[in-house]
């Protein structure tokens, strides 16, 4: 029992455990409850965050924790109910499984090494996302909340904004971490869209997007160029933009205009 209360951070496991009870609570009270609002906690290692969530008597609450020594200190210390941990790499998680099939909000603490990936697993799922709050790599989270124009906007933020809105609730340094991270880190909300409807083939959206920013610097018309079978229809004006200037509905615009010139469209 006692080695348990002494577990350390696992550097494999992308681990740095917060430790300022202000910031776990106000992560806590970020999150949008009703009654029986179901929230998944990725990464709740000790149970600093799950505490405060456990004592929302609104939430439905379930946990994904990959690390073993993780899950048996939840256990033995009564944080959770053994039927609420989930014990599995969340990259492996089918989210259709979490809550039979019903929409979730998701929170956490994230492990920095898989945080742009719990992203992507979202957006994925977003029918079953309607909500998200997560502390992030501050990095990360610029990008992910950047509007266009912005020197930090890129794929991640396109990808995201295309189903969701969002904003920074509050940054936080090292020093609230044990161990400190060597970076700054931030907490975001991420709210869906209303409408979801993208308006363009969401597979070809995604591809057009990733290859407008595969490099940044350049306009469109030359990154966009190794796509299409006919090159000249980027003569268009339009194209001479840098990706970085384009909003969401500009790139739907642009897939839509070029679906029927990109190469192996299936």
């Amino acid at each position: 029992m006692h080695q348990s209360r002494n577990l350390k951070a696992k550097k494999s496991f992308g681990q740095h455990f917060l430790t300022e009870e202000s910031i776990g609570r106000e992560i806590s009270e970020a999150i949008s409850t009703t009654a029986g609002t179901r929230v998944l906690e990725i990464g709740p290692g000790k149970g600093f965050l799950t505490k405060y969530l456990t004592a929302n008597k609104n939430i439905d609450l379930r946990v994904v924790e990959a690390d073993q020594d993780m899950v048996a200190y939840l256990a033995q210390h009564k944080i959770l109910d053994p039927e609420q941990i989930i014990f599995i790499d969340f990259m492996k998680l089918s989210m259709q499984k979490v809550f039979d099939g019903e929409q979730f909000t998701i929170i956490g603490n994230f492990p920095y090494n898989i945080s742009s990936q719990i992203l992507i697993k979202m957006i994925n799922h977003y029918e079953l996302v309607p909500e998200l709050v997560g502390m992030f790599q501050k990095e990360v989270a610029d990008r992910v909340v950047s509007p266009p124009g912005s020197k930090t906007y890129g794929v991640i933020s396109v990808l995201v904004q295309a189903y969701y809105t969002g904003g920074t609730i509050i940054n936080v340094g090292p020093e609230y971490f044990d161990p400190p991270p060597k970076v700054n880190s931030s907490v975001i909300k991420l709210v869906r869209k209303a409408d979801t409807e993208l308006g363009c083939n969401p597979r070809l959206f995604r591809h057009v997007v990733k290859s407008a920013f595969s490099s940044r610097r350049k306009m469109l018309r030359n990154t966009l160029k190794p796509i299409i079978d006919d090159p000249s229809i980027l003569d268009d004006p339009r194209y001479n933009e840098r990706p970085e200037q384009l909003s969401v509905e500009q790139f739907v615009e642009i897939t839509n205009l070029l679906e029927k010139h990109i190469k192996n469209n299936q």
